[in-house]
């Protein structure tokens, strides 16, 4: 007879810790994506999923290594559920990219003549003082901000 497969997780030590933040952070992802578009332009109508995201990244990303509060396992176990995007993380922990806000913004395809999002110039180089990236809203994640 064959083995009955279950969806069960075991969830690793500590998640007990971390999971209010994490679902709270879920809620806040379906409402946002829930949330009316009207009024706003195509690409505004991301940017609140970019930044949940990018916070719910970046809490885990804090927790393992800057705070050193959770597990090797329970880490891996968060970028594995999806709680935590393994990439964006991979490029915070390069020198340069410590403030990525999103990929989207270091893809020379996505933008014009093949260069970065406007975010990621450093704000005393820049002509306007005041600026939004189109992909995610960021208003600077260049590292000498």
């Amino acid at each position: 007879m064959p083995k009955i497969k279950t969806n069960r997780v075991k969830y690793p030590e500590g998640w007990e810790l971390i999971e209010p933040t994490l679902r709270e952070l879920d809620a806040k992802m379906r409402e946002a994506e829930m949330d009316t578009h009207d009024g706003k332009r195509k690409c505004e109508a991301l940017w609140p999923i970019f930044k949940l995201s990018h916070q719910r990244s970046r809490y885990v990303y804090d927790l393992y290594y800057r705070r050193e509060e959770i597990s090797k396992e329970l880490y891996e176990f968060c970028l594995d559920q999806g709680y935590a995007d393994r990439s964006l993380i991979a490029k915070w922990k390069k020198s340069g990219y410590e403030r990525l806000c999103c990929l989207r913004c270091i893809q020379p395809r996505d933008h014009n003549y093949g260069t970065t999002c406007v975010c990621r110039v450093p704000k005393h180089l820049r002509e306007e003082k005041v600026v939004e990236c189109v992909h995610c809203g960021c208003q600077g994640c260049a590292s000498g901000d």
